[in-house]
């Protein structure tokens, strides 16, 4: 017999106005009916417990567990009693006994009872092997088996998306936002306990699922985290490199280990349920040989008025040193301000460098920052930049009359 938690007992009230042909009759049935609650019998959900009436669903990540019992129906005792109980999957069969040693004898009407644990960790078919070997008093060895059969049910559906950040400031390096679309997919609620991401080894996590009010945070989804069936609920988490991976040409370039999910749910009467996915992994920009990235820009600034901003050169190439040319495009909205084709120098495999330019803007609104190109004159290949970043730009105060 499966071992799971009870359910609340639920009544149909049936009720009547007094004035109708019953009067009184249908509510003084339910005053006297043991299950429903005292001051409250129109509510359905009574004080008592229903114990199950069949199987049930099981799902990935719950534990099974199960009361074995064997009982002598027989008038004989039988000796070297020897119970087993496997747990056969698509992919493997498990051992699930808490003991492998034979009982000495078992008389009539007496039994032996067991209580076996496994958290599931496969979908699909289960079988429940259970064998019983003994010997009667003739000496005669005897054996027989039962098999019970179950399905394995998904819980959730996790979906995930990445977003790759660009830097832009100089206390953000490579930020990776994960979102995790997380849907109830059986007909129960769940109580969403935790859910938590392990990061790699490169990389620090900062959950973004909370906010601050008066000095303390709370859920963003409220304090009652429950997820209704086919519900589906939003997690962002934003992961940084460490330092000492930020510059390695695995966090650059190629597919990354992220880090795996922990989710944590409850379901009917507290019983608890436990997935991790596997590693996530999400394809990295690539740079190509030369990245370039902006380290400091204003987020406002007035209409033809110069500003500055800070790059970063960094040569992604691991062998080849670049000798570089930088040549600044204007565009329509905004205007280098210094000479272009100017010499930066040689830069070293793996190496940074630091640039200071000025920009004029001379139109208002969102403008987006484009027209640098960097020249290896090794090989003669140009590298184009546009879109690296946007500004807004505002009418400038106006100074007052005197």
């Amino acid at each position: 017999m499966r071992l799971t938690k009870p359910t609340l007992f639920t009544n149909l009230p049936v009720t009547c106005e007094d004035r109708d042909l019953p009067g009184d009759l249908f509510s003084q049935l339910m005053k006297d009916d043991p299950s429903t609650v005292k001051g409250a019998e129109n509510f359905m959900l009574g004080e008592m417990l229903t114990l199950p009436q069949n199987f049930g669903n099981i799902f990935l990540g719950e534990t099974f567990s199960s009361y074995i019992s064997v009982h002598n129906d027989s008038v004989q005792v039988v000796k070297d009693i020897l119970v087993k109980a496997d747990l056969q999957t698509s992919s493997q069969r498990l051992n699930l006994s808490a003991s492998n040693a034979a009982v000495a004898d078992l008389k009539p009407d007496h039994c032996i009872d067991d209580v076996i644990h496994h958290e599931v960790k496969e979908i699909g078919t289960h079988i429940l092997v259970c064998a019983v070997s003994y010997t009667t008093q003739a000496g005669e060895k005897m054996y027989f088996r039962k098999f019970f059969k179950f399905q394995v049910l998904k819980p959730l559906d996790v979906k995930t998306k990445f977003y790759n950040a660009e830097s832009d400031l100089s206390s953000v390096t490579d930020e990776v936002f994960l979102e995790a679309q997380i849907q109830n997919i059986t007909s129960t609620p769940m109580y969403m306990e935790k859910v938590s991401l392990e990061p790699s080894i490169m990389y620090n996590v900062t959950e973004l699922n909370t906010v601050n009010t008066r000095g303390s945070s709370c859920s963003t989804f409220g304090k009652m985290t429950y997820l209704q069936p086919m519900d589906t609920r939003q997690y962002l988490y934003c992961l940084k490199p460490k330092p000492e991976f930020a510059e390695k040409a695995g966090v650059i370039k190629g597919v990354t280990v992220i880090g795996k999910l922990d989710i944590v749910w409850k379901t009917n009467l507290g019983e608890r349920g436990r997935l991790q996915t596997s590693q996530l992994q999400r394809m990295a920009p690539g740079y190509g040989d030369v990245r370039l990235s902006l380290e400091m820009i204003p987020d406002t600034v007035n209409l033809e008025e110069p500003f500055e901003v800070t790059c970063k050169i960094t040569n992604c190439s691991s062998e080849r040193t670049m000798d570089l040319v930088l040549e600044m495009c204007n565009t329509n909205a905004i205007h280098w301000c210094g000479i272009s084709g100017r010499q930066l120098g040689k830069l070293s495999p793996n190496s940074s460098l630091h640039l200071a330019l000025k920009l004029l803007a001379s139109m208002q609104g969102l403008q987006s920052i484009s027209g640098l190109r960097l020249m290896d004159t090794f090989l003669k290949r140009t590298y184009e930049y546009d879109d690296i970043a946007q500004v807004c730009v505002v009418f400038s105060h106006l100074k007052p009359e005197s």
